[in-house]
């Protein structure tokens, strides 16, 4: 696992799988596997997070679909790690 910090309260975990999991001051909120798919968050969280998560899968993976995943997804993927 790789942590890197992207700007002020935006981080990005990478998984040893070579997926990526955005956090958002410190919560998991969009989650990326190379050529499979990209996960955001359905809670609206605010406008700061909703920025943060645009400006990441925007900037990076603007030729992948997202899809809507609930909170608990995100909860549960870096539960432990």
């Amino acid at each position: 696992m790789k942590l890197n910090p992207i700007a002020s309260n935006m981080t990005e975990l990478e998984l040893n799988d070579g997926s990526r999991v955005l956090f958002s001051y410190a919560t998991p909120v969009a989650h990326y596997k190379p050529s499979e798919f990209l996960y955001r968050t359905d809670k609206k969280w605010s406008n700061t997070t909703s920025r943060h998560i645009r400006k990441w899968d925007i900037a990076k993976w603007s030729d992948v679909p997202y899809t809507n995943q609930p909170q608990e997804y995100f909860d549960n993927l870096v539960e432990g790690v």
